[in-house]
């Protein structure tokens, strides 16, 4: 797309009659359900293409209509992802319930689930990774996302505050389903933390970066994982997430029970310890 050439979501506003009602009341259900601003505009866009494509709203657009509309997405050689087939359902469904037609919801084709084993990075490949970046900023990004569980949003969302170097511990703030969680500080990452902040004197957010209010962005995340990538031997199909996949399953092959219960379950010992020991150390 070519830098003054309006968005699709911005083309539909121009073009369709009443999109742009549909734009704002789209954007304040997101907000008003705690979705996140990536869910918003993969809905959006799908619904802007499909009013684009029609010339009118998905309310005034027929059942058959839609359905020849999804068939050629589906089957378009030019574009075979299923992620935009996928995310042209998601969008129409989430967008007839809001409106009340619920009925046209249940009509909309079902997408059965593809059953993919988690790629998983060894040790070896882990160590390989954390070096390959010039900027010790990137190296301890992605050693944190790895060493903590991380998710994307939530590595950005860090701030300073929210790392304790006395109790070892990391306060995740409102994550997904809107619920925080505590998680263990490593030694070796604590350590790698406190050069990083003398070095680089981080402000607000642990990971300063080009947003508005001054933090990374998750895009800015997954260009550090593949310019890392690019430098190392690694051949494996793997992305941001898999240093989340990589920690989960490196618990499990070292005894660690990580069931939803079990992680909760340590989440309010370490709570109730931090409560007990205000001056100690986990």
């Amino acid at each position: 797309m070519k830098r003054n050439e309006p968005t699709i979501v911005v083309k539909a506003t121009q073009t369709v009659d009443g999109f742009e009602k549909v734009y704002k009341m789209l954007q304040q259900q997101v907000v008003l359900r705690g979705q996140s601003k990536s869910t918003l505009e993969n809905y959006i866009r799908r619904v802007a293409l499909i009013c684009l494509h029609f010339g009118r709203l998905p309310e005034d657009i027929s059942e058959e209509e839609i359905n020849e509309y999804l068939a050629a997405l589906a089957s378009n050689p030019q574009k075979p992802s299923r992620s935009t087939f996928k995310h042209a359902i998601y969008g129409l469904r989430y967008y007839f319930r809001l409106i009340g037609q619920n009925k046209r919801a249940i009509l909309l084709p079902s997408l059965k689930e593809e059953i993919k084993l988690q790629v998983v990075l060894n040790r070896s490949e882990l160590r390989e990774l954390f070096k390959a970046p010039a900027l010790l900023k990137h190296r301890i990004l992605l050693s944190l996302i790895y060493s903590a569980g991380l998710r994307s949003q939530e590595a950005v969302n860090l701030k300073i505050s929210d790392v304790d170097f006395e109790r070892k511990t990391i306060h995740i703030r409102q994550s997904k389903y809107n619920k925080d969680r505590m998680v263990p500080l490593s030694e070796y990452m604590a350590k790698g933390l406190r050069k990083y902040f003398s070095i680089e004197h981080p402000y607000t957010w642990i990971f300063n970066g080009k947003e508005a209010d001054g933090r990374y962005s998750v895009k800015g995340l997954s260009w550090v994982m593949r310019q890392a990538l690019k430098k190392t031997g690694i051949t494996k199909d793997v992305s941001l997430h898999s240093l989340r996949h990589s920690y989960a399953t490196h618990l499990l092959e070292d005894g660690v029970n990580i069931s939803e219960k079990e992680l909760l379950q340590r989440e309010k010992t370490l709570k109730r310890h931090i409560t007990r020991n205000p001056s100690g150390c986990i």
